[in-house]
């Protein structure tokens, strides 16, 4: 099971430096080495292990808010993917000893085993508020005896994170098929939760998941009941070869998208995204259901987020504004009540709908998992506007 802390012998110094130069010294608990990348906080209580094994967090540092990390240990089960994709995590104390009868090993030592560097014995509050009054940063994490001039050189050639296309390195290979009975949905795989698979497959759907360079005769040749924008790592407007198989596909079959898939959609009927100072990262943040009036705590991962329709970041009223597109009407159906963001469109003249944060939340809260029942619905009609288009496609391109 691992012990509760390595022995202290054993325990090595090391700090953290963000690229404006501001450090934090701790102990270095996981993989050895240095790493570097993007510096993001995570306010959750629980699901560290689904947050280091989400694609979604390539090419970034977690910060844990939550002041102990690891205290229930792993276990397969909360696998949001194959391996880690978040290049460390910062923590005010790491616990290695899980206390659960449900745990398969350590946190601590999972870490190592992993290749996840980790320090603990962060002032995280202050890193935290550092980086809420400077935004998300690109930094990293070093042994003592790194000189820390160096550290700065390597932080400074750690590519930014805005222009960033990471869903290269995180879709598979090949195309993935998971039989099932109900509505076929294909999804360009951007990076995908299990959870996310898992939720489908629950409600009967046979999923088929292609890679992120799909072409659009590709994913139609599937034959598709409704087709899926996953999650996913990265600046949207880095992906421009996915909205161009996007548009292409807006009208031919029902889409639904969730997170980067709700950005990628949005650009893809001509709408703008931003990078957000310092991200929605978290199990705790509030949205609007604009149609029902309901307000649920959601789950959160991402770092860009749509703009409003004349262009503003933020939406001042608790109402369904719309957007005109190349393809009709978009309509607002979710809102942020932290920042008043955009979480969520529909299109109203062709089959289409997104959500910015993670309904089937693993692991938790699971106030929006009834979103993927609207989404399903999609197959047949779009909740306003027309049913799924049925006609012969247009000479779509591979």
């Amino acid at each position: 099971m691992g012990s509760d802390r390595r022995p202290k012998s054993n325990v090595q110094s090391g700090y953290v430096v963000l690229e404006d130069g501001t450090r934090f010294d701790g102990r270095l608990c996981g993989a050895e080495g240095s790493i570097t990348g993007e510096v993001v906080f995570n306010t959750a209580m629980t699901g560290y292990q689904e947050a280091v094994t989400d694609p979604s967090y390539a090419g970034q540092v977690i910060a844990f808010t939550y002041p102990l990390i690891g205290n229930y240990g792993v276990a397969s089960a909360a696998m949001e993917s194959d391996r880690a994709h978040a290049r460390a995590v910062i923590m005010r104390e790491g616990k290695n000893a899980p206390d659960s009868s449900t745990a398969e090993g350590g946190w601590l030592d999972w870490l190592a085993d992993r290749g996840v560097v980790a320090i603990d014995g962060v002032d995280t509050r202050a890193l935290v508020r550092h980086i809420r009054d400077r935004g998300a940063m690109r930094g990293g994490i070093f042994p003592l005896e790194l000189d820390e001039a160096e550290a700065a050189e390597l932080v400074a050639a750690e590519p930014s994170m805005s222009g960033a296309d990471l869903a290269r390195a995180v879709s598979p290979a090949e195309p993935v098929e998971l039989e099932g009975s109900g509505p076929h949905v294909v999804g360009i795989d951007t990076g995908i939760k299990m959870s996310i698979v898992r939720q489908l497959r629950e409600r009967g759907c046979r999923v088929t998941l292609l890679p992120c360079t799909v072409g659009p005769r590709e994913v139609l040749d599937r034959d598709p009941d409704l087709v899926f924008l996953a999650n996913g790592p990265g600046d949207p407007a880095a992906l421009d070869y996915v909205v161009d198989t996007v548009r292409e596909l807006i009208g031919e079959r029902p889409l639904f998208g969730i997170c980067l898939g709700h950005q990628l959609l949005c650009r893809a009927v001509g709408l703008d995204t931003f990078k957000l100072a310092f991200g929605h990262r978290g199990t705790n943040h509030p949205v609007k259901d604009l149609a029902t009036g309901r307000i649920a705590i959601t789950s959160q991962n991402h770092g860009f987020a749509v703009s409003g329709p004349d262009g503003e970041p933020r939406i001042g009223a608790d109402e369904p504004v719309r957007w005109e597109t190349d393809f009709g009407s978009a309509e607002l159906s979710h809102l942020n009540l932290y920042d008043r963001t955009v979480e969520g469109l529909v299109l109203r003249d062709v089959a289409g709908a997104t959500v910015q944060y993670h309904p089937e939340a693993g692991p938790g809260p699971h106030d929006a998992r009834y979103l993927f029942d609207r989404f399903l619905d999609l197959s047949t009609t779009d909740g306003a506007g027309p049913p799924r288009r049925t006609a012969a496609p247009r000479d779509i391109p591979a």
